[in-house]
Formats: C-alpha cells, sequence, structure tokens
C-alpha cells in the first residue's frame, strides 16, 4: 500500500526527471559529434591511406565523424545515383565527389550549396584554369577541384631506345615506330586506348577532334559534322584497320583492361590518364623503369590536344551539416592533403603551386612534364545538357570505329541529334 508520503513524493520525483531529462538532452546533442556522408567513386590504391586522412580531419574537428562510402566504379551509374537522389531532395549525403562534367548540370537543377566563398580572394589563381572554369556557373563556384586528369601518352621508353627511336610528336610518328616494333617484338601491341562505348570513348575521340582543329559546339550551336571532325574519327577507324597497329579489341577496353595490357609489357604505347603511373611504378610492376610519359602526338601543323578528366568536391544543396561539410571539403582540397594524396594514391594536384614543390617532385619527377599538358587541357564542352549530347555522341562514335557507320554518317546523325537537344536553350 503507498503511504500519504509517497503519494506526494512520487509524482515530484518524477516531475523532477522529467524536467531534468528535458534539460539535458539538447545539452547532449551539442556533445554528440555531427556525422556527414562523404560519397565518392573507388578511391585508386590502398584504401586504408585514404581512411588515414580521414582520420587525420576527424582528429583535427572533434565535433565532425566522417562516413565514406564508395560508389560503383562506372560514372555513368553514380551519376545516375546522384541525379535520382538529388531530384528526391534526399539528405542522406553531406558532401560528394563529381565528374569534371557534371558541375554545370547539378547547379542548374539547383542541386548544389555555393561554394564561392571557400575560396580567399585571389586563391582561384593557383588552381589549373580548366577545372576552375568547370566547377563555376553562372559567375558562382559550385565545387572545389579536388584531383586533375588529363589524358597522356605511355610509351616504353626501353623498347624505344632499342630500336632507335624517340617519343613521337606526330601520329604519323607513332604509326611508324609502333609498326616497326611491333612486326619485332612478339606479342606486343603497336598502341592501345580506351574503344568502348562509355565517357571514356568521348574523351578520347576529343582529342584527335581538338587536336585537328575541330569541336563540338561553337556559340551554343553543335558543329560535330565539320570535315576536321570527320577527317579525326576516319583516323581513329583506320589506326585498327588500315595501320593495324591497334588491335580490335580496343572498341570493348575501358581504362583498367588497357592499363593491365600495357602493364604486362605487352604495348609499345597506351593513351590513358595519370593514375597508371603510379601502379607501372610499383615493386614488382613487369614495367618497372621501364615507362615514359609525353604529351599525345599532334596531327601535321597542329597542336596535341588532351581531355581534361578530374574529381571536384560539392555540398548537396539539402544537407544538415554544411558547415561541417565545407570544413571536409576546405581540408581535403589543402595543399597540404593534395600533395599527400599525389604522393600516397597517385591522384594529381589541382593546384599549381604543388607542380614546383621541390618534395613532390623529387619523388614524382614526372609530374613536371605534367604541368604543362595540365595547363593546355580542355574541358569536354561545357554545358548543363553535356551528359545527353554525350548519351548521342557515344553509340555514334562507337558506331564508326567498328564500321558499322562511316564516319561522315556517324557525325551527321550525331549533328541533327544535338541540335534537337539544344532547341530547349533557344
Amino acid at each position: 500500500m503507498i503511504s500519504a508520503v509517497h503519494r506526494v513524493l512520487i509524482p515530484v520525483l518524477l516531475l523532477s526527471l522529467f524536467f531534468s531529462g528535458a534539460c539535458t538532452r539538447p545539452e547532449k546533442d551539442k556533445e554528440r559529434p555531427a556525422v556527414i556522408v562523404f560519397k565518392h567513386g573507388k578511391i585508386a590504391g590502398d584504401p586504408q591511406q585514404f581512411r588515414q586522412i580521414i582520420e587525420r580531419f576527424e582528429s583535427e574537428n572533434p565535433g565532425i565523424k566522417v562516413k565514406d562510402e564508395t560508389l560503383p566504379a562506372s560514372t555513368d551509374e553514380q551519376h545516375q545515383f546522384y541525379v535520382i537522389n538529388l531530384e528526391g531532395r534526399s539528405s542522406d549525403f553531406d558532401v560528394f565527389s563529381m565528374d569534371v562534367i557534371w558541375v554545370p548540370e547539378f547547379a542548374r537543377a539547383g542541386w548544389l550549396r555555393d561554394l564561392s566563398h571557400l575560396l580567399q580572394a585571389g586563391e582561384g589563381k593557383d588552381f589549373f584554369q580548366g577545372p576552375m572554369q568547370a566547377v563555376t556557373y553562372r559567375d558562382k563556384i559550385y565545387a572545389i577541384p579536388w584531383y586533375i586528369d588529363a589524358g597522356l601518352l605511355y610509351y616504353r621508353k626501353d623498347l624505344l631506345e632499342k630500336h632507335g627511336f624517340r617519343p613521337p610528336e606526330t601520329w604519323q610518328e607513332l604509326i611508324r615506330i609502333a609498326q616497326h616494333i611491333s612486326e619485332r617484338e612478339r606479342g606486343v601491341y603497336g598502341f592501345i586506348w580506351q574503344g568502348k562505348q562509355y565517357e571514356g570513348l568521348v574523351c578520347n575521340v576529343l582529342e584527335y577532334i581538338w587536336g585537328n582543329g575541330g569541336d563540338i559546339l561553337e556559340d551554343g550551336r553543335s558543329v560535330i559534322n565539320t570535315p576536321e571532325n570527320v577527317e579525326a574519327l576516319k583516323f581513329m577507324r583506320d589506326l585498327i584497320v588500315e595501320y593495324e597497329v591497334t588491335p580490335p579489341l580496343v572498341a570493348t577496353a575501358i581504362e583498367e583492361p588497357t592499363r593491365h595490357i600495357f602493364g604486362t609489357g605487352r604495348a609499345v604505347f597506351m593513351r590513358n590518364w595519370p593514375y597508371a603511373w603510379n601502379i607501372f611504378e610499383r615493386e614488382g610492376s613487369p614495367v618497372r623503369g621501364k615507362v615514359g610519359v609525353s604529351a599525345l602526338p599532334a596531327f601535321p601543323g597542329k597542336d596535341s590536344a588532351s581531355t581534361l578528366g578530374g574529381w571536384q568536391l560539392g555540398i548537396n544543396r539539402y544537407t544538415r551539416n554544411p558547415e561541417a561539410a565545407e570544413k571536409l571539403i576546405a581540408f581535403l582540397t589543402s595543399p597540404e592533403i593534395q600533395k599527400q594524396l599525389a604522393l600516397t594514391i597517385g591522384y594529381k594536384p589541382t593546384r599549381k603551386s604543388l607542380y614546383h614543390d621541390p618534395y613532390l617532385v623529387r619523388e614524382q619527377p614526372f609530374i613536371v612534364n605534367l604541368y604543362d599538358i595540365f595547363m593546355k587541357a580542355r574541358p569536354r564542352p561545357v554545358s548543363p545538357y553535356y551528359m545527353m549530347i554525350s548519351q548521342v555522341m557515344q553509340p555514334e562514335f562507337s558506331a564508326a570505329l567498328s564500321g558499322i557507320k562511316t564516319s561522315e554518317e556517324a557525325l551527321s546523325s550525331a549533328h541533327r541529334q544535338i541540335e534537337f537537344i539544344l532547341q530547349v536553350e533557344q
């Protein structure tokens, strides 16, 4: 039986506990670290090295925890994931990495926070111009360049020296060297690149189109069907069927299969991104110390052209932790961390000043050769409709390379479709 005293005390104790909890819960929330979700593609190399960088950020920012989550390796699948979730106003992730071609599309849709204030006055000039152009939409900066890529020519310097050649400066020189060496070195292809129907094929084709004086868009209109572009695309087909320096397998190849072929010593030349060099120089690599890197060859009287690649960090407009997200981006794109990423993972810095860093140059001497290539690298057409344009170009380029269509037929078809897409803006 409850005594009279307890009948008075129990309600008092319950009220005391209620108000005690009500007063302390917000204080506990303040003590609880903010958890930000960082979505990105597969990190090259040892994942533990990147995890150590994240742990250092958490150590320097004790109120923030980072949950980094890896998306599928395919950039098309990553793009689809972001479009679906951002269209649905999802706040399930805060910071995410974006291919260099996505920022205008996402900014136009209103899915990115304006990050212009993250760069101090004049700091933007330390970044390569290409990535800065790619992250700027209507005079505002919607992402910070994280690491940079550009198409490079890898070559077997031991084989070129053995047969008395210098690295080629023109495509005709490359053909002559590739034919000479592959005829004398059993089981060695001449020149391999990425020809599968995907975004990487567009990157490859643009390097021949730009290198032949052509382009895709001018003043917001399609110019993809010009004679220069037809000639460039036909030349790529001729590498396979006329000059026979490129095996037909490239029509189904992406970066990693071509990197594997070259990395096992079965090709004289390869077009690929900078990440491959660190892998070739690892202990146990069959081509360690035998690989040279240069700019892509040019057509006679024209300049070499490389497609700009790389990844940028942006913030989901619907994030619940904008301040913590900004701190993570400022940390990951800082000079110190970009230098660490270059040394450990092989990601090339977007900050120009690091290409003069004595320690980085001593550890990775080939990075000096990349500076001029990155300075000249060209972004794919900067348009909020780029992904639709790319979806048009990919099958048409593939049809021309496989011989299903002539180059004229493929580019005429692409021109009609791109003009239809661009009518939205007119």
